[in-house]
């Protein structure tokens, strides 16, 4: 654990001061004692964001203990944060974008260069399993990135199993979420479904689910770069020249349109694949047809050989 997390704050500048996302659960608690090891003697300042989700009962009394334990060990700054969960999205959803909203907050009040993440190998895995059950497309199958923009997971190559045994060995008490064991959230129910597919497959199917992320991260992430310089290309006045985008390849062109319309206003987290299709239709299989409907309100047009995106009236 000390070598994967020395390997993921290897490139910060020294001085830099790294965050670490703890609930006081096994995985992000052994992350957070790891980090409080490694980063002084990497020359970095490492401190700690315990977010409370106000959903469970002494949920605000736990998030200060950890938040306490962490100023024990010599993090700082370590703070609870308390979060207000919506109800658009689901409770899990909800509760995650609740929480990054927090981290992302806490990560500009401080000047944090980067906020880690306890997303174990395990976790991974079931990212990949989650995806293939719900139909995604690469981009899903490709889990959850080690880097996304200032948040780190340095612990995607190691085992749930050895957070627990880290703990053991340093003598940390984490805390054991109860809703990790609830049957209403799709993550909690399928673990039962994972061990049974270990049981039969082997123990090595976690790890190749693991794989099978990163080398689809890596198609995925090249596939987008090649999406970006097309989209460029395909630029027309107040929106997209149809023609240039239709010689696209399906693959770089659907990811030109994904890219146009989220920079059109339209929300990542409620664009789903039937939207891109949609437009992606009038362009690939145009036939007169009207606008595709959007989330948000915006409407793409097809109209004098050119896409054009229409924000909602306000």
């Amino acid at each position: 654990m000390r070598a994967a997390v020395r390997d993921s704050l290897a490139d910060l500048p020294e001085g830099s001061l790294v965050l670490v996302a703890c609930s006081g659960g096994p995985d992000s608690l052994a992350l957070a004692d790891t980090t409080a090891f490694c980063a002084p003697r990497m020359g970095l300042r490492a401190g700690l964001v315990s977010v409370d989700h106000g959903l469970q009962e002494g949920s605000a009394e736990r998030a200060a203990a950890v938040a306490a334990w962490a100023r024990g060990a010599g993090l700082a700054p370590a703070e609870a944060v308390t979060v207000q969960v919506g109800a658009g999205g689901g409770p899990e959803g909800a509760a995650r974008e609740a929480r990054y909203a927090a981290l992302d907050a806490a990560a500009e009040r401080h000047r944090a260069s980067a906020v880690l993440l306890g997303h174990t190998r395990d976790d991974q895995a079931e990212t990949v399993l989650l995806a293939l059950v719900r139909g995604a497309g690469p981009r899903g199958i490709a889990g959850m990135r080690a880097v996304r923009g200032h948040y780190r997971r340095p612990l995607l190559g190691i085992a749930r199993g050895d957070t627990h045994e880290a703990c053991a060995e340093r003598g940390l008490k984490p805390w054991a979420d109860p809703h990790n064991e609830d049957p209403r959230f799709l993550r909690s129910a399928l673990r039962p479904a994972l061990d049974s597919l270990v049981a039969v497959l082997g123990e090595d199917l976690v790890a190749n689910l693991a794989r099978t992320a990163a080398l689809v991260g890596e198609d995925t992430d090249y596939l987008d770069a090649l999406a970006l310089a097309a989209l460029d290309e395909c630029r027309a006045e107040g929106g997209l020249d149809a023609g240039r985008l239709g010689a696209l390849p399906a693959p770089v062109r659907t990811r030109a349109v994904r890219a146009w319309l989220l920079e059109s206003g339209v929300n990542g987290a409620e664009l789903n694949h039937r939207h891109v299709t949609a437009v992606d239709a009038l362009v690939a299989d145009w036939r007169g047809q009207g606008p595709a409907f959007l989330p948000g309100g915006i409407e793409v047009r097809r109209g004098g050989g050119r896409l054009t995106a229409t924000q909602p009236l306000r």
